[in-house]
């Protein structure tokens, strides 16, 4: 994260610094395509091992693009109010005639043949994402390719061209529950939109980006974590007022609970400390530091505590933490590890937003 960590230890006052300029930060709600989740845990253990999966693509190109996506247009474009009602209006028609059909589970690729490639044609044709047919049907050739391309890239997932289980899990939801995301994002979007300052940062949550934008232009565009499904990232408007660099980390409630604790119980059956191995400081009710090889995890006592974590390479916040007043006690901030953020999958977070490179 060289070039976030650089542009804000120079303090850039230019619209990308998100210094005490008075940025305003709003959660905004927006469609979003189904995928697989993947829990992230501070307190995981990280000496397992991870699988190589084979999906007959390009995965530094996914990784790439999941991490640093294309800046395109603002979310909260005034465009963007006719490109939805113009939407509604087509899902409307296709919803009266009964919407698309329902494609094949089977993954399909430049190359592949047979039914399932005609149902694959069949319902990108109805969505209006293939334009140019092909004399054979049952054949995925390079228009139907640029088709499933279009269709990825524009329902949050990486444009491989390749129909797998992700984007399939997408072709094959309802035509008219998506007619009722965009009839619902309609009034949501011209709020947004009306209300916009000049110069703000969004973050979309469903898309699990950030954007940094001034005078309607997307300044620079971030990979998001947002909040687990159950810990979402609040929506809310409020405006930046601190970066707070190298911050202690104050270890949530939440995280305590459903992270540390679980995790110190385990660790503490094997003979070591959760604290020691994560570099956690604990504290009794008078400020006291306590010896991390003391805590009792199965204690209730140990319930009463605090957890901090001193700044440092392991800090979960990272470099930087920007806060903007809200009563949920969320905020952006920094990261040590950088492996979310080329997943299409990344609500798994306990609600703040972590925020990637540029």
């Amino acid at each position: 994260m060289a070039d976030l960590r650089n542009r804000f230890a120079a303090r850039n006052p230019g619209p990308a610094g998100l210094t005490r300029r008075g940025f305003c930060t709003a959660a905004a709600m927006s469609l979003a395509a189904p995928a697989i989740a993947q829990e992230w845990n501070p307190f995981r253990d990280t000496t397992a091992s991870v699988g190589v999966r084979n999906d007959g693509y390009d995965r530094e190109f996914v990784r790439e693009w999941e991490a640093r996506p294309p800046r395109g247009y603002a979310t909260l474009a005034g465009a963007n109010i006719d490109a939805t009602k113009t939407a509604i209006a087509r899902y409307t028609d296709i919803v009266a005639k009964g919407g698309w059909p329902v494609v094949p589970d089977v993954q399909m690729q430049s190359g592949s043949s047979g039914p399932e490639v005609e149902a694959l044609r069949a319902r990108l044709t109805i969505s209006g994402d293939l334009k140019d047919q092909s004399t054979f049907r049952g054949h995925f050739d390079a228009n139907l390719e640029k088709a499933v391309k279009r269709f990825q890239a524009s329902n949050g997932l990486s444009p491989t061209g390749i129909a797998d289980k992700r984007t399939i899990a997408a072709l094959n939801i309802p035509a008219a529950s998506r007619l009722k995301q965009l009839q619902a994002n309609l009034p949501r979007l011209q709020e947004l939109v009306r209300n916009a300052p000049k110069k703000y940062v969004v973050v979309n949550i469903p898309a699990q980006h950030i954007e940094a934008v001034e005078n309607g232009t997307v300044v620079s565009r971030h990979a998001g974590v947002v909040g687990k499904i159950d810990r979402p990232t609040p929506v809310l408007k409020s405006t930046i007022h601190e970066l707070n660099f190298n911050p202690v980390w104050h270890v949530p409630p939440t995280t305590i609970e459903k992270d540390l604790f679980p995790r110190g119980r385990e660790m503490q059956k094997q003979g070591q400390s959760v604290l020691v191995k994560f570099g956690i400081d604990a504290y009794d009710g008078a400020g006291r530091k306590l010896d991390p090889n003391k805590v009792d995890w199965n204690a209730p006592a140990t319930r009463g505590l605090t957890f901090k974590q001193q700044p440092g390479k392991d800090n979960q916040l990272g470099f930087v933490k920007i806060n903007f007043h809200n009563q949920y006690a969320v905020y952006l901030h920094d990261t040590p590890s950088d492996t979310l953020f080329s997943r299409n999958f990344r609500a798994a977070s306990s609600g703040c937003i972590r925020v990637g490179a540029v």
